[in-house]
């Protein structure tokens, strides 16, 4: 019998089958179908200036990433 505070009962029984404890169930059963996405949304390196992808390749670490074109900067970043 679905429950009125259950809104996708389906999802919620499959993750309690899955081991999943009734108040996660019901928060992920409950949640938007939107909030389901992984990842966000950013605009392609291409469209970003060199400087920006220098400042990008900084921050996670990029060996080397003084002497690189936009194109190596680029493709160091997409490797990472």
């Amino acid at each position: 019998m679905p429950r009125p505070q259950i809104k996708d009962e389906k999802t919620y029984q499959a993750l309690r089958r899955e081991g999943a404890g009734k108040e996660k169930a019901a928060r992920i059963a409950n949640s938007p179908k939107s909030s389901s996405r992984k990842g966000g949304t950013s605009g392609s390196y291409e469209d970003r200036s060199k400087r920006d992808l220098y400042e990008q390749a900084k921050k996670v670490g990029v060996e080397g990433r003084s002497s690189m074109s936009k194109d190596e900067l680029i493709k160091a970043l997409r490797n990472r």
